[in-house]
């Protein structure tokens, strides 16, 4: 096919670089000499262009693709035939694929590879809004411009789900790494279909390769029907619950479990957006774009200096400043002793001590929900010296905590430390629950965790007294069992320890 370099289609399109071959058809650079701009041309292999189920294959693509107007999407510009050979001329995409990304990269940082899903995410929701289910969702599909931005191409077995007959049930189309269950056995094949191989794509960018590999595209095939994806947070320890949540459910074996429709897809990636950026405190490469479109709800999440404009963040910068000089004038006449402590005052008539905890110490623990976390941007609340600034629980309509054994909150002593004390500042009055430490983890579950003491009915200000018989521990976990009399959730302001 390369002495196709140089000739014109229909007297207009000069194909200048080959840039991509498929079994079904070959990509091109070429110059729109009409309208003087680059542009993408895919030629239709003159040995299939006699099939007529190819054929309409390939002009199912061109109407298909030619429905979508969308910044995510690869638009399609113009078709037609030259000399019996079809063609559809795309815009030209400066840059590289998704797929080329991981392979230079490896894994992608965790904002970035987010960002790209959403963006796919709202590509295929609207594909799917024009009955469009696009089939073959793989990273290689998704091309990446010089502005960083992602765009989902390659319709070419795309089915609108008003149509019959060339992707009859049976038979299997797409890219078996990224392939569903449903469409892997060869049953109807829906949007889910492309929200699984989108997570499959999430997974990749997060951990630098895919969760299957076999002898052959059948074997791999068939673990996506019968294994369960491996667990992302195993192959990078620092992706949040919150994300994993999200490629647990989009990755669902069973399409009761899996996102139904994009637009929850969607929701779901908006918000662990917002949640990675505000752990991690800043933004890079694309994940910065894709904040600018966050919704006000998920945008709640981020730090102030991300919400607001730069006048209002500088102004507020400002008086950050003085508040600081004022509190370092203030440090400057309190005891040294003091110092790391974050004040904390030594209970009276004992001989206990407060242990300093590192700013962020602490962490929401869910293990029992589907996605295993509780509020986790406000626990850091519980160790940051203010009484007026909360972690709270879900609100559970009706009292009751959802048939789960407990939900909690735990807070990290760094070095293990063999602890005698826990208080707990809380202004939810009367909730139950109990005190658990452990060495090394934390656990997945309550099984993993050492129980030192119970809280039956909590006061504003419950302290807890134990022994841990000289063993040190690292994590030390406030377990709630039983909500407060009438109330719906529980508020803990604060969690200090003492040896």
């Amino acid at each position: 096919m390369s002495t196709l370099v140089g000739m014109q289609l229909s007297g207009r399109y000069r194909l200048d670089a080959q840039i991509g071959a498929g079994g079904m058809s070959t990509v091109y650079r070429a110059f729109d000499q009409t309208l003087e701009r680059q542009v993408a041309i895919k030629l239709m292999h003159r040995e299939i262009a006699s099939d007529s189920d190819q054929l309409e294959r390939f002009r199912r693509e061109a109407r298909a693709v030619a429905q979508l107007n969308h910044p995510y999407v690869v638009g399609v510009i113009d078709a037609g035939e030259d000399d019996g050979t079809p063609y559809i001329v795309f815009e030209y995409v400066e840059g590289e694929t998704l797929k080329d990304r991981i392979r230079r990269l490896g894994r992608l940082p965790v904002g970035e590879a987010v960002a790209y899903a959403i963006e796919v995410a709202r590509a295929l929701g609207a594909a799917h809004d024009h009955q469009i289910v696009h089939r073959d969702v793989k990273p290689q599909n998704v091309l990446i411009d010089e502005e960083g931005t992602a765009k989902v191409t390659d319709f070419g077995i795309a089915r609108s789900l008003t149509e019959e007959g060339l992707t009859a049930d049976g038979r299997v189309l797409g890219t078996t790494d990224y392939v569903s269950p449903e469409q892997a056995l060869g049953q109807d094949v829906g949007p889910q279909s492309d929200l699984y191989s989108l997570g499959v794509v999430l997974f990749e960018m997060l951990t630098g390769d895919v969760p299957f590999h076999g002898e052959n595209q059948v074997s791999v095939a068939m673990k996506h029907v019968r294994e369960e994806l491996p667990d992302v947070q195993m192959r990078r320890p620092e992706v949040s619950s919150a994300l994993a949540a999200v490629v647990d459910r989009a990755t669902a074996k069973d399409l009761g479990e899996r996102y139904a429709t994009d637009r929850e897809l969607i929701d779901d990636l908006e918000d662990v957006l917002a949640i990675e950026t505000a752990r991690s405190g800043q933004a890079t490469g694309e994940a910065t774009a894709v904040i600018r479109t966050l919704p006000a709800r998920a945008r709640r999440r981020l730090p102030l200096r991300m919400r607001h404009p730069v006048w209002l963040v500088i102004a507020l910068l400002l008086i950050a400043a003085a508040v600081a000089v004022a509190l370092i004038l203030l440090a400057d006449r309190t005891e040294r002793g003091a110092q790391g402590t974050r004040n904390i005052p030594t209970p009276k008539n004992t001989n206990l001590q407060p242990l300093s905890l590192k700013q962020g110490a602490a962490k929401d623990y869910d293990p029992y929900s589907t996605d295993k976390s509780e509020h986790p941007l406000e626990a850091k609340l519980v160790v940051d010296g203010e009484k007026n600034t909360s972690w709270s629980t879900e609100t559970y309509e009706g009292g009751v905590l959802n048939n789960k054994p407990g939900v909690g909150i735990y807070v990290i002593a760094d070095p293990s430390v063999a602890a005698r004390a826990i208080e707990i500042l809380t202004p939810t009055k009367g909730w139950s629950g109990a005190i658990y430490v452990a060495k090394g983890g934390p656990p997945k579950s309550l099984d993993g965790w050492t129980k030192l003491g119970a809280i039956t009915s909590a006061k504003p200000t419950q302290r807890i007294q134990f022994d841990t018989a000289g063993n040190e521990y690292r994590y030390y976990l406030v377990w709630i069992t039983k909500l407060p009399p009438g109330g719906d959730k529980v508020e803990i302001s604060e969690i200090r320890l003492f040896k």
